[in-house]
């Protein structure tokens, strides 16, 4: 889960990522609108409206332009209601007015990307290396046999096949599976190992230490 932070203020930005970075998201910071248009692609921005180079609603405006499931967080000072209503009708999903708390900016954040992803397409056929998880039939198989998966198995093998060789941390999992970033750790351990058992290969779901899982990618 990649965040873009767009902060013009060091320490302000310092702060959130450091925090952000201890729930698991990469986060990438951009101090300027032009940094943050050219900023790599993310699944969530975190935008101050108030930057040096340019007005952030503006940026909001375009930032929404070229992406309609990109998840868009206005985070600022200014809290008239003229202003929120103006952030949100530009594209923004929602508005976090100074000071917050990181409680708060966490729940918001998780209601944001759930709402991005009921938008998303399904992919209907993910293939990783050996295997294939027909996502609309809810159905996988490894080498060509078929596999038999609990409901939350399979949705977390399918969160782990979207990325194939990349690191997905536990929150993430928790996010997609479960809804929240809340639930007990220990969840996504017992339920990775009895997928690893099922799969029948337990070198396919890799564990990352300190980050999460990893399905290995050929």
């Amino acid at each position: 889960m990649r965040i873009l932070l767009v902060e013009d203020d060091r320490r302000v930005a310092a702060a959130l990522s450091s925090a952000l970075t201890r729930r698991g998201y990469e986060v990438e910071h951009a101090a300027t609108v032009a940094a943050a248009l050219s900023a790599a692609p993310c699944d969530l921005v975190l935008l101050d409206l108030t930057l040096p180079d340019g007005d952030g609603t503006d940026l909001c405006r375009e930032l929404r332009r070229r992406s309609s499931q990109l998840g868009i967080i206005a985070v600022t000072a200014r809290g008239e209601e003229r202003d929120r209503v103006l952030g949100l009708r530009l594209g923004a999903d929602d508005y976090v007015v100074k000071p917050f708390s990181m409680v708060e900016l966490q729940a918001r954040i998780e209601a944001v990307l759930r709402r991005a992803a009921h938008t998303v397409p399904e992919r209907n056929l993910i293939e990783a290396g050996a295997v294939r998880i027909d996502v609309g039939g809810r159905t996988v198989s490894v080498a060509g046999r078929p596999v038999a998966l609990t409901r939350k198995e399979f949705d977390i093998l399918v969160s782990l096949a979207r990325q194939p060789g990349v690191a997905v941390p536990r929150d993430r999992i928790l996010l997609d599976v479960w809804g929240t970033t809340w639930a007990d750790r220990h969840t996504v351990e017992v339920h990775v190992g009895s997928l690893r058992g099922k799969l029948g290969d337990p070198t396919l779901v890799e564990t990352v230490r300190g980050v999460g899982y990893r399905l290995r990618g050929e």
